[in-house]
């Protein structure tokens, strides 16, 4: 299974604005919106592959139903365009929850579209018969079954502007098997539409009168702020006030982390050596972030109750209204180029010392950790990031999961997301197995740059029955797969607190040598330390030249981000 990618065939017409066939139709509705690239695993009739060639629209043939979602969502991520993911009915719907799921705790725009049992045999026991409306609404935007061929067209292009306006989101049509060979009307496509950017915002009001206060203010980014800062206006903005820069894990790739004024990732990955501004700030603005609870972990007790939390978001259910302080709705980019208009050259002296020595005491640090880890006979994994950075391009683009070994790379400066490179995180949800199958759709999203997942052997055997469909795209990817055994964030937990469990294990040190099965198209070798840069070099001239290349790297389970924390279930226990 793989791409199918072939000369547009004749689309069957009826007269006027009508088309033979419900799959024609939506084909011709996906190509009206731009869509390019479609993943999944069509049903048995076929119907939806013969039409999607006729349009002229990409089919990425995928092996799970689970993993094309997680392409489509890994596509819509990394383009900021909508990622389509197409599956039969029944149980290749249920298989499609967990990456709904993803796309949703990630407000990735995504359109799931799927077969359904024709309305005359609903009720009557009829093969693979679900209510998928039920079983899906939860974790989407909206959700249609389309009953009637007028209704169509309107469903799929009211789907397509829900999922890529406001928050955007997951949503999801279902297209029952009595439509399949009608004539469907496809009325001409409406006037674009119309997205203001202009956002008014008092210079008196409360959001305005906590900047002009702050002293010490510190600005978070989140993953709502993604695809909405290509012209820098949030670094401009943090210097203007001199606020220090922080983001959370969804928000990295939305500002460049070269800026002197950044000081790391905020909540649980938070640098030590930034804590204190943390701890001294009296504001703290907060861009296009729902304030979950990695971002906050370990917050100061004073952050949102003495200290406001002015939050901006262009959703206000993404409002966390746990915190106190202003709240503005509206684009996180479009408020700052307002609050720029509005602010007067008086950042403040010490303060801005402050987080200038913290962004060069955290590379300082790095600097230090590379020479003592070089020393040493074991490959650490931040060699590994160390390596990737030295021999990729600077605008290369790291898939991660969220498992032990792979944390290192939420870690800055171990990784680092400036001039130009960008990263595609699972959510808070962190869906064992996102990374290295979304991997596939930023890929196909991100064209001649350089993608690597970052994942650990767990989330990739989830995963690699789909590496042929990686291999199909095209290749140009880099799987970088830290093997530790298996399971090696649940082997962790067996700890102090964990003793009666003594017996159990979640790894298995002989799969610590093992390798990816083998595909055609698809090269692999296991890392040394003596071997690291050079692999890595001859990974990515390999993937340049249309190879997938896996790089099994043998880890450590203590070679690990929190290894020096006692766990205690999804986080390290609090001090």
């Amino acid at each position: 299974m793989g791409v199918i990618d072939l000369e547009p065939l004749s689309v069957p017409r009826s007269p006027g604005h009508h088309v033979r066939g419900a799959w024609h139709a939506v084909a011709r509705l996906l190509a009206e919106a731009g869509v390019e690239v479609v993943f999944g695993l069509p049903d048995d009739d076929l119907d939806a592959l013969g039409a999607l060639h006729a349009a002229g629209v990409r089919l990425v043939v995928c092996r799970d139903q689970r993993n094309a979602v997680f392409m489509a969502t890994g596509y819509a991520l990394r383009s900021g365009a909508l990622g389509v993911a197409l599956v039969g009915k029944g149980p290749a719907v249920t298989n499609t929850a967990t990456g709904l799921l993803e796309a949703a705790s990630s407000g990735a725009p995504v359109l799931l579209l799927s077969g359904g049992t024709a309305a005359e045999r609903r009720g009557s026991g009829a093969f693979q018969e679900l209510d998928q409306q039920a079983v899906l609404a939860p974790l989407v935007k909206s959700s249609t079954r389309v009953e009637h061929p007028d209704r169509l067209a309107p469903a799929v292009r009211r789907a397509v502007l829900v999922a890529t306006s406001g928050a955007t989101g997951p949503v999801y049509v279902e297209v029952p098997d009595h439509l399949l060979k009608v004539d469907v009307p496809v009325p001409p496509p409406a006037p674009p539409v119309e997205r203001p950017t202009t956002v008014p915002v008092a210079g008196d009001s409360a959001a305005s009168q906590v900047l002009r206060n702050a002293q010490r203010p510190i600005v978070l980014v989140g993953g709502g702020m993604r695809h909405r800062n290509a012209d820098g206006v949030v670094e401009r903005f943090a210097e203007r006030v001199g606020a220090a820069l922080s983001c959370t894990a969804s928000g990295r790739g939305a500002v460049d982390e070269s800026s002197v004024r950044f000081i790391g990732l905020a909540g649980l990955y938070a640098p030590e050596r930034a804590k204190a501004l943390w701890a001294d700030t009296d504001c703290v603005v907060v861009l296009g972030s729902r304030l979950e609870e990695t971002a906050t972990y370990g917050w100061p007790d004073a952050l949102g109750t003495t200290v406001p939390v002015l939050q901006v978001n262009v959703d206000a259910a993404g409002v966390a209204t746990q915190y106190t302080g202003p709240v503005v709705l509206g684009d996180g980019a479009d408020v700052c180029a307002v609050w720029l208009e509005q602010a007067v050259d008086s950042a403040p002296v010490e303060w801005s010392k402050r987080v200038d020595e913290v962004h060069h005491g955290l590379r300082a640090d790095h600097r230090r950790e590379l020479a003592a880890l070089a020393a040493k006979p074991e490959l650490h994994v931040v060699e590994v990031l160390a390596a990737l950075d030295a021999e990729l391009p600077g605008d290369r683009v790291l898939v991660q999961e969220n498992g032990l070994q792979d944390m290192w790379s939420y870690s800055f400066p171990r990784f680092e997301c400036a001039h130009g490179a960008g990263s595609v995180v699972p959510s808070e949800q962190t869906s064992l197995g996102f990374g290295a199958a979304a991997a596939v759709g930023v890929k196909a999203a991100a064209g001649d740059r350089p993608v690597v997942a970052f994942v650990g052997d767990g989330a990739f055997g989830l995963f690699d029955a789909d590496l042929p469909t990686a291999a199909a795209l095209g290749g140009g990817l880099v799987y970088v797969v830290l093997r530790n055994g298996g399971y090696g964030w649940l082997h962790s937990q067996l700890g102090p607190h964990n003793k009666d469990l003594a017996g159990t294990a979640f790894v298995d040190p002989d799969a610590v040598t093992a390798q990816a099965p083998r595909w055609r198209g698809v090269h692999q070798v296991t890392v040394t330390k003596e071997s690291l840069r050079a692999d890595v070099a001859d990974a990515w001239q390999r993937s340049r030249d249309g190879q997938v290349v896996v790089l099994n790297v043998p880890t450590r389970l203590e070679d690990a981000l929190f290894a020096d924390h006692e766990l205690g279930g999804s986080f390290p226990v609090a001090d």
